[in-house]
């Protein structure tokens, strides 16, 4: 079975933040009953971004059934003790709908701004997500790592869902989709990557779920998929290279990442996403989302091969 999911605005490129219409999106995703709503991460950019972890709380007021998923936190510039912390809180008051995603991120050159050393980011990424889970399940918790030290700590409350929330994997590297089928509980491909290479990195991901001993058939995998849906074609690709230029600083990646036309063309280019191994598929319009919404109801969804 395929699963539809939505990513919640969160980009303000034209006006001001609107909370109304975020309010609108995710109660109209949840009514058409949309299995998840989605938040990226970006901190430091000229695009206005919200913050993920607040904007998800913010979802999880204004809905009540609809999962809530971060895709990815780039859980290496947090601490991991805070952050545990606040996704903990967040599991409570969703009434444990949090899906937790999380990233290593592809630019060292942010560390600096958050007073953290880039080197060794890699170990110091997955020894977070391993003291994150530890306080998450384990009463007191005595840590001795190379980045954290804790003796006899506790946090409390713990996750409403047990062990703790599922935990996606965002990864490129053989070496992260190594990490994401030893730690994860799941993978969320990237928007800025097409789908010929998504298919390349679920390959390699259900090799090394087989030699972790874990069940690739058992292991959710879904993918971020910007998308406009427009019958005029040249109007779509304008508007969607205007935003990437502006949130990734390259507009010329949503021609080679994007899903762009009339519905019908959309439906077609989807369906090779799930063929490449998709089991999720998240939509992301990047303009007129609760228009996009209800054609992802009315057009998408019915016509979405599983």
């Amino acid at each position: 079975m395929i699963e539809l999911a939505v990513a919640i605005p969160q980009t303000f490129r034209d006006g001001p933040v609107d909370t109304v219409r975020i309010r609108s999106y995710v109660a109209r995703a949840e009514k058409l009953g949309f299995h998840s709503a989605w938040v990226i991460e970006q901190i430091l950019g000229s695009i206005p971004s919200l913050e993920p972890v607040e904007l998800l709380t913010y979802a999880a007021a204004v809905t009540e059934r609809i999962r809530l998923g971060s895709a990815v936190l780039l859980t290496g510039l947090r601490s991991p003790v805070h952050l545990a912390k606040s996704l903990a809180t967040l599991d409570h008051l969703s009434h444990g709908r949090l899906i937790v995603g999380v990233g290593l991120g592809g630019n060292p050159g942010v560390y600096p701004a958050y007073g953290i050393s880039a080197e060794r980011r890699a170990a110091r990424f997955a020894e977070g997500i391993r003291l994150m889970k530890r306080l998450w399940t384990e009463p007191r918790v005595t840590f001795e790592g190379d980045f954290w030290r804790l003796q006899n700590a506790s946090m409390e409350p713990k996750p409403l869902q047990k062990p703790h929330p599922p935990v996606w994997f965002g990864a490129h590297h053989p070496n992260a989709l190594k990490r994401a089928a030893e730690l994860g509980d799941g993978f969320m491909g990237a928007g800025s990557l097409p789908t010929a290479k998504f298919r390349e990195e679920v390959k390699q991901l259900r090799e090394f779920l087989e030699k972790a001993g874990r069940d690739p058939g058992k292991f959710p995998i879904g993918k971020r998929v910007y998308i406009a849906i427009d019958k005029d074609k040249a109007r779509a690709a304008k508007r969607l290279g205007e935003w990437f230029g502006a949130f990734y600083g390259k507009p010329q990646l949503a021609e080679e990442v994007s899903i762009w036309g009339p519905a019908e063309e959309c439906v077609d280019r989807l369906n090779e996403v799930v063929a490449a191994g998709a089991r999720l598929v998240m939509l992301h319009p990047v303009f007129d989302e609760l228009d996009h919404l209800e054609q992802f109801a009315a057009v998408i969804a019915p016509t979405l091969k599983a």
